[in-house]
């Protein structure tokens, strides 16, 4: 087997060719010798031209990916051609970036590994330091992930999800055809926000049809202003969660309270909460069920509060919104004539937030689809122990987030 074969098995270095090999006794090291192809033109690494002449060559180390399970360091005279335009520039290559310390193709494997594995259990796989696996790995993602196209967007779903302990959050908008995210950004506010809307352009706003949120004030000004075609749609997970924070807990404290000098009554309320906010459907057992059954018929305010929550799911099911504001105004007026104080006050609020819940008649839009991505959002996270650099952090979501077609 000669040299050009080798050289071919190992990789095909292009402009180079192996001149020889060493391997240390204990077989975990391998270092390959190059040397440069005589005769041919070198292209500029600025402006892409063929260039003849040599300004100076310098021999570099460049890590490349492991050979017979050996570390492998490859040695090479690194070209500095001279070029009529662009003066003095590293030769390019098509393995080997201008100043970089390992070859494309180590590279690639060390994001692939990163795709699924800590930083730190990759660097030491490939004998590399963590700060240098993270710096290739942002970079092929730089590369890979690259700009966002905004072309055939026309239905969006915004969130935002925690991103530090002490109520810190970004926020994450995502195609909602093709649940592809298209940015992430630190914050929840108007002002964090505009960046995406910013990027979105002028254009690209009056493309957009829908979106779906959350009752998230600072998101609906924005996309009102920035998108003036789009219809504002309201999520159901969102409302029944708010409902049974603000209702449903609010009434079983107080009914807690008021049964304080019956004890056995008072201690079935004050356990109650998560049988309560829970689906019916999604009770773990019979006897949760049983449990829900006899404290509904024991008290008379737990009991309208749950009925109404059930009840107000059923706005999400209408096509039509005749026939949603036509329930609407029934469930309404049941939750003021219960004179239940929380659920009152509730009803009252969400009058104003009407306009997007009807919206769901016509666009079948919801959140689940951030909420899927926001649960895999927390696994990137807890698999890096948390990230530093929001840049770094934002593109791995990107990254994991493609698309359909």
């Amino acid at each position: 087997m000669d040299r050009t074969e080798v050289t071919a098995i190992l990789g095909s270095w292009e402009g180079y060719e192996l001149e020889s090999g060493y391997r240390r006794a204990d077989g975990r090291e391998v270092e390959l010798r190059l040397r440069a192809r005589e005769g041919g033109a070198r292209i500029c690494s600025g402006c892409g031209t063929n260039v003849a002449m040599v300004h100076e060559r310098k021999w570099r180390r460049v890590r490349d990916l492991p050979v017979l399970g050996a570390r492998t360091t490859v040695c090479l005279p690194r070209h500095r051609v001279w070029c009529p335009r662009c003066g003095p520039k590293v030769e390019r290559l098509s393995w080997l970036e201008p100043y970089s310390r390992v070859t494309n193709r180590l590279a690639e494997s060390v994001a692939r590994l990163c795709a699924v594995l800590p930083i730190k259990h990759v660097a030491q796989h490939f004998g590399l330091g963590w700060q240098t696996v993270k710096e290739i790995d942002k970079a092929w993602m730089r590369r890979t992930v690259g700009p966002v196209d905004f072309s055939g967007v026309t239905m969006l779903v915004m969130d935002e999800f925690a991103i530090q302990k002490g109520h810190r959050y970004a926020t994450v908008v995502a195609d909602a055809r093709t649940k592809r995210v298209l940015w992430v950004g630190r914050g929840r506010s108007r002002k964090e926000i505009r960046a995406f809307f910013e990027l979105l352009g002028e254009q690209g706003g009056r493309e957009i049809e829908a979106v779906a949120i959350d009752m998230n004030t600072a998101y609906e000004m924005e996309i009102r202003e920035h998108c003036p075609r789009a219809r504002i749609v309201y999520d159901l997970f969102h409302v029944v969660a708010k409902y049974g924070r603000e209702v449903i807990d609010r009434v079983r404290v107080d009914e807690a309270n008021r049964l304080r000098d019956d004890k056995p009554a008072r201690k079935v309320v004050k356990s109650s909460r998560w049988i309560l906010l829970r689906n019916r459907e999604n009770l773990r057992s019979e006897e949760d069920s049983v449990r829900l059954q006899e404290l509904l018929q024991a008290n008379e305010a737990l009991a309208t509060v749950y009925i109404l929550k059930d009840d107000l799911k059923r706005l999400w099911s209408y096509n039509r919104e005749g026939w949603a504001t036509k329930f609407w105004n029934q469930w309404y007026n049941r939750a003021i004539a219960s004179n239940i104080a929380p659920l009152v006050q509730f009803a009252t609020k969400l009058k104003a937030y009407l306009h997007g819940i009807l919206a769901h008649c016509r666009w079948k839009l919801h959140t689940s689809v951030i909420e899927g991505i926001n649960n895999k959002i927390k696994v990137i996270k807890r698999m890096a122990y948390g990230f530093r650099d929001d840049e770094y952090f934002f593109l791995k979501i990107r990254a994991a987030f493609p698309g359909n077609p």
